[in-house]
């Protein structure tokens, strides 16, 4: 077997954890599958795959190399179609927070979609740091500071973050009027993975950042829990603006200590590597970073 196609085999078999249905699906004997992927780990003098009686799964160097066998191939096949004037195409998967793709992103996709219709666009969201190469996604929206990391970083701009509280708790505990007033007061704690423990309230006075761990009374991980424990009244949450403007509307939650300026968030577009870009993988990072030159997050 060449070693497009033995790169192709490797493919298939890392996507479905096993030598059977990449057979299957590859119409092929696993005896030639099994075959293909020892003449390349022969080749790379590298284990690419850990098997098991029940499933099998890429090494780290496996995860590298399947990353980039789908460039190569990828890269081939649109190059080929590149020699007949067509655009990218293929299947492109964008991981980003799902309020945000709702409110900044989706109602500007008719504009991409229509100008690369070959492409198939598949938005994920998790409120999970996900690991970008391991699972096999393009792009990724983050909102908030990064941890370092070897993926590429294109900067999209800041959300402005407000204090909320329901009606429900501020009967119940007062409204803080001064930063001295949150002793008296419980946050929802919004847990974070990197930083171990609660997130804790944040301000700027004087140019400098304040922040405040209050006491919690719940904690959570995912922002719609969050936002929920805010309107059922357990306690004071900082949120982006844009995702609880209807909250704020209809009076379920209300601004708090709004003479303190709250730090806005930065949204970063994130890619696994500057050289390995596939055509659709380009076409749709040049598109978000003019979308958000157009329309910039700092005014909404």
């Amino acid at each position: 077997m060449d070693k497009l196609n033995a790169m192709s085999v490797f493919i298939h078999v890392v996507e479905q954890r096993s030598f059977t249905k990449a057979a299957q699906l590859l119409n092929l004997p696993r005896s030639t599958i099994t075959d293909a992927i020892k003449q390349l780990e022969a080749q790379l003098n590298t284990r690419l795959l850990f098997r098991t009686t029940r499933q099998v799964n890429p090494t780290d160097e496996g995860n590298l190399y399947y990353q980039r066998c789908k460039y190569i191939l990828s890269y081939i096949d649109e190059s080929d179609h590149d020699f007949l004037h067509a655009k990218p195409q293929g299947a492109l998967k964008i991981e980003v927070h799902g309020i945000f793709a709702a409110h900044f992103i989706i109602p500007k996709l008719h504009a991409f979609l229509t100008e690369y219709p070959q492409i198939q666009l598949q938005l994920t969201e998790s409120d999970r740091y996900v690991d970008v190469i391991k699972e096999g996604i393009d792009c990724v929206i983050r909102i908030g500071y990064l941890n370092d990391s070897e993926l590429v970083v294109r900067h999209l701009g800041h959300i402005q973050q407000v204090t909320l509280a329901s009606p429900k708790y501020l009967e119940k505990y007062g409204r803080p009027n001064t930063l001295n007033d949150l002793k008296q007061h419980f946050m929802i704690g919004f847990y974070s993975t990197a930083r171990q423990k609660p997130l804790p309230l944040e301000f700027i006075v004087n140019q400098q950042l304040e922040t405040y761990d209050l006491t919690s009374m719940i904690q959570v991980n995912g922002a719609h829990s969050y936002s929920s424990a805010a309107v059922e009244g357990f306690g004071i949450i900082q949120v982006p603006r844009y995702g609880h403007l209807k909250d704020i509307e209809s009076g379920e939650l209300c601004p708090l200590l709004t003479e303190y300026q709250v730090p806005s968030l930065p949204v970063s577009l994130l890619y696994p590597s500057k050289t390995l870009v596939s055509p659709r993988q380009r076409v749709f990072i040049d598109w978000i970073v003019q979308l958000f030159e157009q329309y910039p997050l700092d005014n909404n």
